[in-house]
Formats: structure tokens, C-alpha cells, sequence
């Protein structure tokens, strides 16, 4: 019968062809999985609750004509996503305008001084030995070492990890020694680094994991590598512009999107997914690609007693990133001498760290992120107008922050803080405002505790030890997106949906390797059309 799958939850044995993928959520990693999966020739159908394509990487866009990146901002190692387009015949500069920033940032330091980051090696080297001499040369060492930890380890992050077998490969275990496995983020760079400054300069980007660089693996190093190596672009529109690419194309390819159409339940046969419930149908489907956030899916849709591995209890014990605080403004005027990027490190930023993951408590100095994009991109205003996004990390929800409370205070602490990057008078300047606390994120957006960077990715949440891109406690279900491996940022949700397509394809006895025929057409949108996605 349609939907009906022949594999047991705990094998891995063949599919029956009938050739029809429900995808839940249309963030990046659903997109791109759409993207594979339609090339493939298989009916691809993606239910999506917002009434535009992108879910934490979409649009936010104001009656005033003002619009933001929801989530991300930063768009990091472009190669990933530019082979899926090309594998489905499309070209991803020609799809998205693009620009590379430099500088890519400019970092301001609670203890005093500024670093001015640039892929340039010769004025980045300058940049560091101005702020601190004793580490004169150390940013070409830095890239020299993490030039090859990436070349040895960035296939690792293109397969999947199924048990621990997985890791007990001879070239794998050949990586430990580079790897380090036992020691943190911080300490790694210590050995380059003598400065703090300068370490968090190419640490902080554990917060693009909702981790603390000394906690963090040192692995994660080579996060900041890829900044400076393949740079940190800025797509024209914003992050939110290349999920709409993605719609687009999928749509082109033969994709149904119903927007505004969030699952209510799934139908089951045994451990089996057999179909998709929402208010206005129920979606039979061979397989189903689960892109929303998998702890709050797990938790709302899939009865307890079906879950062996995955149980509610042990999700619950689990340990989940940090949340944020957000406030998108849309501005009278330009700060046209504030960089693109700017990242405030708290005078103690370990202080700061530790209210955030262990006190769960707000400080009155916190570390913030403030995306001036109008320098870069005058498409996201009004004329004579701008855009300022600011982040702020904070604990995700928790019983000693009560956000109805406290967000009106917060906001307040926020627009002070921007009195030290140099963004002065803003509050006379605010023409639209929007904010989201770590609460919204949770009823609004349906992330679970509100944790944005979802499961944290310590050494015990890594490879195998994360939800598996095959689900476990489920057949016929696969998994993409933050929550699954290889974990959090563009670059791999990308990745994971390569991953969880080909596994899904396999199971169908398809190589994706063989793949001839030329994409279908005449894709549906369904409820609200986003202007952005036709």
C-alpha cells in the first residue's frame, strides 16, 4: 500500500520503490535534501510551517520595507552547497550574488584594543603583532596547521557515523594526534596564541555551536580556518536570499512546497513512518526527511514508547547550546564607518561564559554580535535607511530567567551596549523594531528549550553519538539539519543533507553517481506564496 515501508526500525534492508519523500521543515538543510532527492527522479514533497521558505535561515521583512536575516548572517565555506547546485545544474554565484568582506569582521575587546580581521596574510599578521607583539607570526603558523587538520579531517564530516565502529578506522585513528581530541578549543590555540585577546579572536567562533571555546573540542579550530582560508561572504539579500534560491529551484525541479502547513502528527506502522498529518491533508510517503528541530519533534510527534534510543528522558538529559537574544532595527540614516560585522567581547569573557552555560543568569556586560549590513548591501532598507541585527548569547531557557520579566530590561542593556562599538544615538534613530528572547524561539520558532545551535557538540554529543542522518529509533526516517551529525553551522547542515540523501537514496537502491536524467519541472507552491520563492 503506499507509504508502506518493508524495513523493520533497526535494519537496514531494502525499500520498495514507490518513490515519495515528505521533508519536514523548509530550512537549508530540507532544501538542499529537496534539491538531491528531485534530481534523483523521486516525488519530493516539503511541509513547511512558515509561510516562507528558509525556517531559521529565512527573511524577516517589515511593513517599511526593512528586512533581516532571522538566524545566521555569516556565510561561511560556499563549496558545499555550490556542489549540490552544480550536481542538480545550477550555478551558485549566478543563482546569488555574493560578496566576499574584507575586513570580515572587526572585533572590539571588552579588556581593551581592536583587531580588524582580514584574510589578507600580511595585514592580518600586522593586525596581530599591533595588538600583541610576543605573537608576531603566529597567525601563518595557525593556518599552516589547520590547512592540513582540515585536508585530513574534512572527509570525515562528508560521511556518516552509524555506531562507533565507524570510528575505529585506521585513518581515522591516524588523526587523533592532530585531532586532540583532549583538549579544548582554547588550549589548542594557546599554542599558537599567547594573548587572550588574541586567542578569542580564533575562538569565538565556538559560538557558531552555542559552545564555549573552553569547552568546545579543539577540533573546532579549524571554524576559524575556514574563515580566513575560504573567506566569510555576504549573499545580496542576505543569508535568508539563498534559501529562497534554494525554493526556487526546487519548485523548478518538481518539488511541491506547502507553506504555512505545519505536521500535526505522523501516521505509524509499527516503528514505521507511514504519513504526514496536517490540518488540510494526510501525505503518504516511502520516506520522510525530518529538517525541523529534531528535539522538539521527537518531543511533540513521535510517541514516547517508540523511541528505544531517543527516548523523552534521555533528550531531556541531553546538553543543549545556548539561546540568544535578538533585536532587529531598522534605522533612520548609516553607520557608515561601523564594518559589516562587529563582535564586542565582554570585559570577562569567561564571566560571561559562565552565566550563560553553568549559572543561567544575565550579566550586565554580555558579549554581543551587530550586523551593520547597510555598508555592504543597501537592498535591505528603505533608502536612506539600514538595517542593525543584533545577537546576543544567552542561556537557553531556563527557570532562573523569566523573559517577560527581564526583555524590556535587556533590550535596554543592549542599546547601551552598542555605545561601545562606536554605534551612538541609536535609540532616535529606530524607525521599526523587532526582538526575539530564547522563549520566543521556543513557542514561535518550535526550538527546543529555545536553544538555537540545538544539541551542544562535546566530545560525548559528536559523530555517532548525535542523532544519526539514518534515524535509529525509526524506518524510513532521516535526518538533517543542526541537531544531527555533523552538527551546527551552513557549511555542514548542507553537508548533512548530502549525507542523509544518499543514505535515503541507497536505501532505494538508487546511485545518485548514475543520475542522467535532467531535473523534472513544474513544482507547486501551497498556501502563502513568498514573493522571494517564485
Amino acid at each position: 500500500m503506499p507509504g508502506h515501508l518493508t524495513v523493520p526500525w533497526f535494519g537496514r534492508k531494502r525499500m520498495r520503490m514507490t518513490r515519495t519523500v515528505n521533508i519536514i521543515g523548509a530550512g537549508p538543510g530540507g532544501l538542499a535534501s529537496a534539491m538531491l532527492l528531485a534530481r534523483a527522479g523521486l516525488r519530493v514533497r516539503i511541509l513547511e510551517r512558515l509561510d516562507v521558505p528558509g525556517g531559521r535561515t529565512s527573511t524577516i521583512t517589515s511593513p517599511e520595507g526593512f528586512r533581516f536575516d532571522l538566524g545566521p548572517t555569516f556565510f561561511l565555506y560556499p563549496r558545499v552547497l555550490d556542489e549540490i547546485f552544480t550536481s542538480c545544474g545550477f550555478d551558485l554565484r549566478r543563482e546569488v550574488e555574493m560578496v566576499r568582506l574584507d575586513p570580515q569582521y572587526r572585533l572590539v575587546f571588552g579588556a581593551g584594543g581592536e583587531l580588524l580581521a582580514t584574510p589578507d596574510t600580511n595585514r592580518m599578521e600586522a593586525e596581530v603583532s599591533r595588538l600583541s607583539p610576543a605573537d608576531r607570526g603566529a597567525f601563518t603558523r595557525f593556518m599552516e596547521a589547520n590547512r592540513d587538520k582540515f585536508a585530513r579531517f574534512a572527509p570525515f564530516l562528508e560521511q556518516p557515523f552509524e555506531s562507533w565502529l565507524d570510528l575505529a578506522t585506521p585513518d581515522l585513528l591516524k588523526l587523533l594526534p592532530i585531532l586532540k581530541p583532549w583538549k579544548s578549543l582554547d588550549a589548542e590555540l594557546g599554542q599558537f596564541f599567547s594573548d587572550e585577546r588574541i586567542r578569542l579572536a580564533f575562538t569565538f567562533q565556538s559560538k557558531y555551536l552555542g559552545m564555549s571555546p573552553f569547552k568546545c573540542p579543539s577540533l573546532f579550530s579549524i571554524l576559524s580556518f575556514l574563515e580566513y582560508e575560504h573567506g566569510v561572504f555576504h549573499p545580496i539579500g542576505g543569508c535568508g536570499a539563498v534559501s529562497a534560491a534554494m525554493a526556487r529551484i526546487a519548485t523548478g525541479m518538481g518539488v511541491e512546497i506547502h507553506y504555512g502547513e505545519p505536521v500535526e502528527a505522523f501516521d505509524f506502522n509499527d516503528r514505521t513512518v507511514t504519513a504526514a498529518r496536517t490540518s488540510r491533508a494526510t501525505y503518504a510517503a516511502d520516506a520522510t526527511v525530518i529538517n525541523a528541530d529534531f528535539a522538539r519533534t521527537m518531543t511533540r510527534l513521535v510517541p514516547d514508547r517508540l523511541r528505544r534510543r531517543w527516548s523523552d528522558r534521555k533528550i531531556s538529559s541531553k546538553r543543549f547550546s545556548c539561546s540568544t537574544f535578538m533585536l532587529y532595527l531598522g534605522i533612520d540614516g548609516l553607520y557608515d564607518e561601523i564594518p559589516h560585522h562587529t563582535i564586542y567581547m565582554s570585559q570577562n569573557y569567561r564571566e560571561n561564559l559562565a552565566d550563560i552555560e553553568t549559572r543561567h543568569r544575565l550579566g550586565s556586560d554580555p558579549s554581543m554580535y551587530v550586523q551593520n549590513a547597510g555598508v555592504t548591501d543597501p537592498t535591505l532598507a528603505p533608502a536612506g535607511m539600514s538595517t542593525l541585527y543584533l545577537l546576543i548569547p544567552v542561556t537557553h531557557r531556563h527557570p532562573n530567567v523569566d523573559w517577560r520579566r527581564e526583555a524590556p530590561r535587556y533590550r535596554e542593556l543592549a542599546l547601551d551596549q552598542l555605545e561601545r562599538i562606536g554605534i551612538h544615538g541609536v535609540r532616535k534613530r529606530i524607525r521599526y523594531e523587532k526582538m526575539i528572547t530564547p522563549d520566543d524561539w521556543q513557542d514561535d520558532y518550535e526550538i527546543y528549550r529555545g536553544a538555537t545551535f540545538n544539541l551542544s557538540h562535546d566530545l560525548q554529543q559528536m559523530l555517532h553519538l548525535r542523532p544519526h542522518n539514518r534515524f535509529e529509533d525509526l524506518a524510513g526516517v532521516y535526518l538533517v539539519g543542526g541537531g544531527t551529525h555533523p552538527g551546527s553551522g551552513l557549511p555542514v547542515i548542507y553537508s548533512s543533507a548530502r549525507i542523509a540523501s544518499d543514505l535515503l537514496l541507497e536505501d532505494l537502491e538508487i546511485d545518485p553517481r548514475q543520475l542522467d536524467q535532467p531535473p523534472q519541472a513544474g513544482g507547486k507552491i501551497h498556501g502563502t506564496e513568498p514573493a522571494s520563492a517564485v
